[in-house]
């Protein structure tokens, strides 16, 4: 819909029954709008002005009591800068370039295919000739809105790119009326939600007096191939007053920036990849030349478990489909506070027998089997197996015995790392690997570092992979990495790294990946497209896990987040159910010494299983929601609820590690109900309680010991 206004603002309205998009196309051009729901609309412009994002909303929010306001507020639609621009503004900020402004509208165009709505604006510097096109999409029925820029050099000259918003939102309510979170994500303590007031970190500093906006924002960066070491790429604005929440995600395996602050009164944010200032990036784009930004996603709700819910939703439309997704096979896996690292046949086939007893599906054996002497850390890259570990039929047998025992075989696999003291780097070209300026390979902890922009290293990792998958049978590959590294070429390389993930899973279908980056460390959108499962954590402490788990759902799906239950034969039966207890709301990941267990010890741990299987077909399509708000590491008591939107389910794990035996959980969506029911799920035998009080629209708990665990059903009776 396009309003041409008196004051020659024209505003374009874009979007759905759950999202409302408004532009501004400063009155140029004429509009010839056609199709619908199932055509495209087109609207050329001829007078050659700025366009700009005025407003992301739903349909039914607050309409801003000054429209003209509002305007003043919008920021350009794109800011980039290129080398020998620099910024119009004084500062370190990603917004206020000198070329945002120069740019012009050329039109845009409207197109709806296979539930998705999508409109590409086009804008024209007729400086650098560099034509722009500001990329959007929304899933139908779906508040999150998906941005990026791309560029193509239309000049005769190259031009060097130093920064790209993937999206640039201006005229957000004031500074003074939101809240600003974000998430520390470090190795053994992943996902810690923190919030503060906007204004904390963006000061009043009397624009009515200095004629400026405040430099002061809040920035946050992050750097290298661990794209999620120490944040999560997200955040989130709330208003502290009506709850509603702008929640945002950076898709990227690389680096990223994100910035919100104050123009005109009103709160900017904007999103993007890396940078020249952050990460000493830069793209030179020759004449012809294309360059896309990263994508970024901004959800809305009416609260921030309401925003995540739609990116939620959002995730799974992007990802990849894979039938992993719907069955969520419960994994065993050999490593944590298990075999540690140090698999053999002897050690193996009793584990393996063991968790098949338990329920599991797939068993994935995990580092060390490639190990033929101390010291491999530095000189893997071949993946060949052991000679040593697997006497009496090799590593085949090992597989062999767990495909006899019902089970689907694994591998842990690092792809992208050689060790120095491997044959691997001698015979690859130093173009194959990751290079500094200069071109001395990156060297981290006796590690080189793939570059998959070469074809000889993605020849060398197809090699290996079509080895392990098609000719031994394994069906499962936990991909670690555990380095880190940033250096100029690191976003063509993670591209290329996801577009081989890609063309392995095209090639062997039925495989499932796990992403792991020492733990949480690549837990980010452009990843989980991709992959399979995800890693949330390699914490060993039980007690410390659940906070991870109870927050890992912000950052992946309940069913692709995989939460560690290792369960010991010299725990109690308590600590026993508390391990378990907490991936029951997440993907299992089972490890422990199983096969050292008493009967009595490996019954809970059957037990458990088979809940967990009984309820995994409701994890696939539900969304998480905090009863008790989003946890603090040290808190003694922590939830995590999933809703089911299909039914009227809901489930609710509940942790103790401390304080007052009592607790109430909110469950607003049942609120007012008194035909629910509630079913204790875990554990088998509890001596907890749970009781639902409908005019509260609370559910009771009484966990009696410390540290419990309690995982309930709660659904209404019609």
């Amino acid at each position: 819909m396009t309003q041409d206004h008196g004051n020659g603002v024209r505003h374009y309205r874009w979007g759905h029954s759950e999202l409302a998009v408004d532009f501004d196309f400063g009155g140029a051009g004429r509009a010839d709008e056609t199709g619908g729901p199932s055509g495209a609309a087109w609207a050329a412009g001829v007078g050659g002005d700025s366009a700009r994002l005025l407003r992301v909303g739903r349909p039914g929010d607050p309409e801003p009591k000054d429209e003209d306001a509002e305007v003043r507020a919008a920021l350009p639609l794109v800011d980039l800068v290129l080398a020998g621009e620099g910024t119009g503004f004084s500062g370190p900020r990603f917004t206020g370039t000198a070329l945002g402004p120069r740019l012009r509208y050329r039109g845009h165009n409207a197109t709806y295919d296979d539930g998705w709505h999508r409109l590409t604006v086009e804008l024209h510097d007729p400086a650098s000739e560099l034509a722009v096109f500001a990329e959007y999409a929304s899933p139908d029925g779906v508040p999150v809105l998906r941005s990026r820029v791309r560029l193509r050099n239309d000049g005769s000259a190259p031009v060097t790119l130093r920064s790209v918003s993937s999206l640039l939102l201006g005229a957000l309510p004031s500074p003074d009326d939101l809240l600003v979170f974000r998430a520390r994500n470090d190795w053994l303590a992943e996902c810690r939600w923190y919030t503060e007031p906007l204004r904390a970190s963006v000061p009043d500093i009397g624009r009515d007096v200095h004629e400026h906006d405040s430099r002061a924002a809040v920035r946050l960066a992050g750097r290298g191939s661990w794209p999620t070491d120490g944040h999560l790429a997200m955040g989130a604005l709330n208003h502290h007053t009506d709850e509603r929440s702008w929640l945002w995600q950076i898709e990227s395996a690389a680096s990223w920036s994100w910035e919100a602050g104050e123009a005109g009164g009103h709160t900017y944010l904007t999103l993007g990849g890396p940078t020249s200032d952050e990460h000493g990036w830069r793209e030179v784009l020759e004449p012809g030349g294309e360059f896309g930004s990263e994508w970024g996603a901004l959800a809305l709700g009416t609260c921030f478990d309401g925003a995540l819910a739609a990116l939620t939703t959002y995730r799974r439309l992007v990802r990849r489909p894979h039938p992993d997704h719907e069955r969520l096979p419960v994994i065993f896996n050999d490593y944590m506070n298990t075999l540690m690292g140090d698999p053999t046949t002897e050690k193996l086939l009793p584990l393996i027998d063991a968790a098949a007893s338990a329920g599991a599906e797939y068993f994935c054996i995990d580092a060390g089997w490639y190990d033929d002497s101390a010291g491999w850390w530095d000189s893997v890259g071949a993946w060949l197996p052991s000679s040593g570990r697997f006497p009496g039929g090799g590593l085949g047998a090992v597989l062999d015995r767990i495909r006899s025992r019902g089970m689907v075989p694994g591998l842990w696999l690092e792809p992208e790392v050689v060790g120095v003291r491997s044959a691997v780097a001698r015979e690859l070209p130093d173009a194959a690997f990751l290079r500094h300026e200069g071109g001395i390979r990156v060297t981290e902890q006796g590690r080189h570092q793939l570059d998959l922009t070469h074809p000889a290293a993605r020849a060398h990792l197809d090699e290996a992979v079509d080895r392990i998958v098609g000719e031994w049978g394994v069906g499962y590959l936990k991909l670690d990495y555990n380095i880190t590294t940033s250096v100029p070429g690191l976003l063509s390389h993670t591209r290329a790294w996801l577009s081989w993930l890609s063309s392995v899973l095209d090639r062997h279908p039925s495989l499932v990946i796990e992403n792991c980056g020492s733990g949480g460390m690549r837990m980010d959108g452009a990843s989980l497209a991709v992959a399979q499962v995800q890693s949330t954590s390699d914490q060993q402490d039980p007690l410390r896990y659940p906070p991870i788990a109870v927050a890992a759902p912000t950052a992946v799906p309940p069913e692709q987040g995989a939460v560690w239950a290792y369960p010991q034969p010299e725990f109690s039966d308590d600590e026993i159910n508390f391990t378990l207890g907490t991936a029951l709301l997440g993907r299992v990941h089972l490890s422990g010494h199983l096969d050292r267990m008493s009967p009595g010890q490996l019954s809970l741990v059957r037990d458990a299983v088979a809940t967990y299987k009984s309820i995994r077909g409701d994890l696939r399509a539900g969304v998480a929601f905090w009863p008790l708000g989003l946890p603090g590491w040290a808190d003694e008591w922590v939830a995590l609820g999933v809703r089911v939107p299909a039914s009227e389910v809901t489930y609710l794990s509940v942790w103790r590690r401390g304080g007052a035996a009592e607790r109430q959980l909110s469950v607003p969506q049942l609120a007012g109900r008194e035909d629910v029911q509630v079913e204790i799920l875990h554990p088998s035998a509890p001596a907890s309680t749970a009781e639902w009080d409908g005019e509260a629209g609370v559910l009771r708990v009484v966990l009696p010991a410390s540290p419990a665990v309690l995982l309930v059903r709660v659904a209404s009776g019609g």
